[in-house]
């Protein structure tokens, strides 16, 4: 990417200014009541993906009570509360957001605006900004501190050629995730596809298979052995920061070591319940932990592939939800429920079919994720050269 004749690293900054924050923003603070307005979109924190400049989701009025705060195109919605979740979203259109937010309009004399955004998901910004939050459970940015915050700024003309640069790679992460939606939503449509019209189905239960839950093991940084907690996995990839190192009698446990092949499904866990993955390492050094069930398929009529893709299904999904037990986040799923689990009865030359395909969308869903993941990374890292 030709990066607009700026050398990022080395960026002469003799010539920049500091400036407070309210000389470099105006916070918007128009209220509207939902109840009475004719506008039809709100956009609570909810809306609002972390470390992202975009809106792509959102409510309506109808959906909220309570005074809310007016926002306008090219106005910035930036979470007030818990600001390490970094939320920071441009807006392109005219609507109300959560009073949980700060609406903030660059002052173009010192900011310019389409450089605004980025600025707001600086390691600067975002620090300074937890920095001055209060509160215990839900810490919160007071203005009158905010505005006190002072922060050195390029020239205008200088913040121009900035934000050419980031948004040009704002604009490669945007079409990587367009083509991600795209696989996805192939993907999904085949598995959709062998649910429905069919009318022959069997219950897990009666497909031969063997099962266990993993082991509750303590981190060991001298351990030789990997633990897979619910948090690592994945479709189609193992998270390797989330795995830990741990000590354990393998004889003993030999049973609950992974081989190739085993599919592994997360029982319980915040936010993992039902996750899946299909396990190809053959090195003999890796356990799940016991939020993990491990199932190997022993059946001739059914290919173990065939069966963690179904397991990504919509319907498996509905039927997990259906039997999801807890109150406090941490749900769980027993055996029982997933014993019944209804399986599409398909033939063998039909489940390699649609393994087949689903292998090659899984294989580019995964590349395109490390694309999208690596070209965060770099609009992340050319952010933070700048500021």
């Amino acid at each position: 990417m030709k990066q607009q004749h700026l050398d990022l690293k080395n960026l002469e900054k003799t010539n920049w200014k500091t400036f407070r924050f309210d000389e470099i923003a105006e916070k918007v603070s128009e209220t509207v009541d939902p109840n009475t307005t004719d506008l039809e979109i709100y956009i609570g924190l909810e809306h609002i993906d972390a470390e992202s400049i975009h809106i792509k989701r959102y409510g309506t009025p109808a959906d909220v009570k309570g005074g809310k705060l007016k926002c306008y195109p090219g106005d910035v919605i930036f979470g007030k509360r818990r600001a390490y979740q970094r939320k920071a979203a441009i807006v392109d259109f005219e609507g109300i957001c959560s009073a949980h937010a700060f609406v903030l309009r660059a002052i173009p004399k010192v900011m310019h605006p389409d450089l605004f955004p980025f600025f707001l998901h600086s390691d600067l910004f975002m620090h300074c900004a937890v920095d001055i939050s209060v509160g215990g459970l839900s810490p919160t940015i007071n203005w009158g501190q905010l505005k006190e915050q002072k922060f050195l700024l390029p020239p205008k003309d200088q913040q121009q050629k900035l934000a050419k640069l980031l948004w040009a790679m704002d604009e490669v992460v945007e079409k990587e995730l367009e083509v991600l939606e795209k696989l996805e939503l192939t993907f999904n449509c085949i598995i959709k596809d062998i649910f429905t019209n069919r009318k022959s189905f069997v219950k897990l239960k009666t497909i031969n298979f063997d099962y266990f839950k993993g082991l509750s093991l303590e981190e060991d940084e001298n351990g030789k052995y990997l633990l897979t907690p619910s948090g690592a996995v994945f479709p189609g990839f193992l998270k390797n920061e989330k795995l830990k190192k741990v000590s354990v009698n393998a004889e003993r446990n030999f049973e609950k070591i992974l081989i190739k092949n085993d599919i592994l499904f997360n029982t319980g866990g915040v936010g993992t319940l039902g996750r899946s993955h299909f396990f190809i390492k053959e090195n003999y050094k890796y356990f799940c932990d016991s939020f993990v069930l491990v199932l190997r398929i022993n059946d001739d009529k059914f290919l173990n592939k065939f069966i963690y893709f179904v397991f990504q299904s919509a319907s498996i999904l509905s039927q997990i939800i259906q039997n999801t037990k807890g109150t406090t986040g941490i749900t769980s799923i027993s055996i029982d429920s997933i014993n019944n689990f209804k399986i599409p009865n398909l033939n063998i030359d039909e489940q390699k079919r649609v393994v087949n395909k689903l292998d090659k969308l899984e294989d580019q869903i995964n590349l395109i994720q490390n694309k999208i993941e690596n070209s965060k990374a770099l609009q992340k890292s050319l952010i933070n050269q700048v500021f």
